[in-house]
């Protein structure tokens, strides 16, 4: 049987690269063990969560409070993300030009179709939003910039998904088949329906296979200086995004908008 890959580390058999400090990947897999609507976390938390020894754990978070990274808090005995951080999740959005360049565009087709457009790219085996433009529409979804989101059932990551070189986007489903266990006969047929409508017609679709209320359209985006690609998308409720108007409308613009990037922003 092959060995199941954590969702941090990307090669199973890093263990084996003398390049590879453990010690750094084990405390960058504790920094990640927050999640949205997270304050604090417990060193016990650490340990549910990221699947450490509590003597590592405790070593580990001691350690990043002492470089500033975490907070600890000695009434509550948790710990807390600090400003250096945070500072690093502000200096990769800052770094990525496209969402400034971008964000007309992405708020004109939001409020053309009522629902949020949202920019994003991968972060390990789920997607993570960069920008996210809400029309005036009163029910919409509750997007937030940071928040996480599945990548093999939304339109986001199977537009991402989309978007790699054949070899990169292999190797990604493979990770996503160990990731996802018995799940994943279907949402590999429904990567492979969107994968053909992306082939015909410049997007992806997740007509309820994200939530069976919500319905969604994904565009890739290539950058033409080399960086990794990234992902637009459209959703909302089903009532108010069905197929035909994705299809029919959504999709043509938001594929429209996105060759219009892809086009007209220069090489930095």
């Amino acid at each position: 049987m092959r060995k199941r890959t954590p969702e941090g580390i990307s090669d199973a058999n890093t263990g084996k690269d003398r390049q590879f400090v453990e010690a750094l990947a084990k405390g960058l897999q504790l920094l990640r063990a927050f999640r949205q609507g997270d304050l604090e976390l417990s060193n016990q938390d650490f340990v549910s969560r990221v699947g450490l020894p509590k003597a590592t754990a405790s070593r580990l978070t001691y350690t990043l409070s002492k470089l500033g990274y975490l907070s600890y808090n000695s009434r509550t005995g948790g710990y807390r993300l600090d400003a250096p951080a945070m500072s690093l999740g502000y200096t990769y959005l800052a770094g990525v030009g496209i969402r400034r360049l971008a964000k007309p565009s992405m708020q004109a087709l939001a409020d053309h179709a009522g629902a949020p457009v949202a920019l994003g790219a991968k972060d390990h085996l789920s997607m993570v939003y960069l920008e996210c433009c809400r029309s005036a529409n009163a029910i919409t979804l509750a997007i937030e910039v940071g928040a996480h989101i599945k990548l093999a059932s939304s339109s986001l990551g199977r537009a991402y998904i989309a978007g790699l070189p054949p070899v990169e986007r292999n190797l990604l489903l493979d990770q996503l088949a160990d990731h996802e266990g018995p799940d994943w006969p279907a949402l590999s047929d429904g990567i492979a329906e969107a994968m053909e409508s992306y082939e015909k017609f410049g997007y992806c679709l997740s007509v309820g296979n994200w939530k069976s209320d919500v319905n969604s359209v994904g565009v890739p985006y290539r950058p033409k200086d080399g960086s990794p690609v990234l992902a637009f998308n459209c959703g909302g409720p089903s009532f108010l995004l069905d197929r035909d108007r994705l299809t029919d409308d959504i999709g043509p613009r938001l594929v429209a908008m996105v060759r219009d990037l892809e086009n007209n922003i220069p090489l930095a």
